[in-house]
């Protein structure tokens, strides 16, 4: 079969809020072929990635997204991946490309998967699905109280873990960051899963960062998520040579492979965050899986949208 349309579908509350919530808006895919359709979403902002799908050719290696998806052939699980490759080949220089790409992907590995009657992590390799631990993900109180509160909130709804993360962590002192990690870990209690996401505040201040480590050990933090910014290689790594029973966390911002890879190699990270709805799709994220098994460290799913992209990401 091949693939016959591809429907993109942007859609966006009255208002949105200068808030971080990235669910206010999206763009949905839609993929038609032989009679079957299958589902996406591209985690990115949506008016660009509709402009990557269909602005006019700028020369050989910067063609819309579409030049390389009508019309391929779509039987089975090598065709997703040569289709990807035509999109990086040919939109090299596009940089929206492999967000827009991403739910695409994660559309033809669903289309296949109804096609064949196959779920998609039976078509991407896997023997079998895995339990996953869910966690609630919430900001940081604009109180230390506040923080406690949350924890409270996740824990009596059934969460033994969660994610605090952004608020006012980093734009005080020290101390004022150390009292809602331990408003954090009271919340939720002595056995809970703590994780905290910091959202690059520190940018690639190391000593800033290393500020903060007492404190995130003596509350048992699971991670510290994202100190610094996508492609701050040399803080990662110095961070991590300075932390002891906290690990860090990071790579949401990682478009392709080889971002996660350096990440991987070069940052000291213990957790590779990558969002299949970003990186590339589900080829691309399992290609990130697989390596970072190999070299021990934890690959975990980011997902900040709908439950298309919740779903991909499970």
């Amino acid at each position: 079969m091949r693939i016959e349309s591809v429907d993109l579908l942007y859609l966006s509350m009255p208002e949105v809020l200068d808030i971080a919530d990235g669910s206010q808006d999206a763009v949905l895919v839609r993929v038609v072929a032989g009679g079957y359709e299958g589902w996406g979403e591209c985690e990115s902002s949506p008016l660009p990635s509709l402009a990557g799908w269909i602005a006019p050719m700028s020369h050989s290696i910067c063609k819309p997204v579409q030049a390389s998806v009508i019309g391929q052939r779509l039987d089975d699980v090598a065709d997703i991946y040569h289709i990807g490759d035509l999109v990086r080949n040919q939109s090299m220089d596009l940089l929206q490309a492999d967000h827009i790409f991403s739910g695409i992907d994660m559309a033809l590995w669903d289309l296949l998967g109804h096609r064949l009657s196959e779920p998609a992590w039976k078509l991407l390799g896997y023997e079998r699905a895995y339990a996953k631990l869910p966690y609630a993900s919430m900001l940081f109180g604009d109180t230390p109280q506040e923080t406690l509160d949350k924890g409270r909130q996740a824990r009596t709804q059934g969460f033994r873990a969660a994610k605090f993360g952004w608020g006012p962590i980093g734009l005080g002192s020290a101390q004022d960051d150390a009292d809602h990690f331990v408003a954090a870990r009271e919340g939720l209690g002595d056995d809970g899963a703590l994780l905290i996401d910091v959202g690059t505040v520190w940018r690639d201040n190391v000593d800033a960062a290393a500020q903060r480590l007492p404190a995130l050990e003596a509350c048992r933090a699971t991670w510290l998520e994202e100190p610094f910014v996508s492609g701050a290689l040399s803080a990662y790594h110095a961070l991590a040579q300075r932390c002891e029973g906290v690990k860090l966390a990071g790579g949401e911002g990682c478009h392709n492979f080889y971002m996660a890879q350096h990440m991987i190699d070069y940052a000291g990270i213990g957790f590779i965050q990558i969002d299949a709805g970003r990186i590339g799709g589900l080829s691309v994220a399992k290609q990130v899986a697989d390596y970072a098994h190999a070299r021990g460290v934890t690959y975990v799913n980011h997902t900040f949208t709908f439950h298309l992209a919740l779903s991909a990401s499970l």
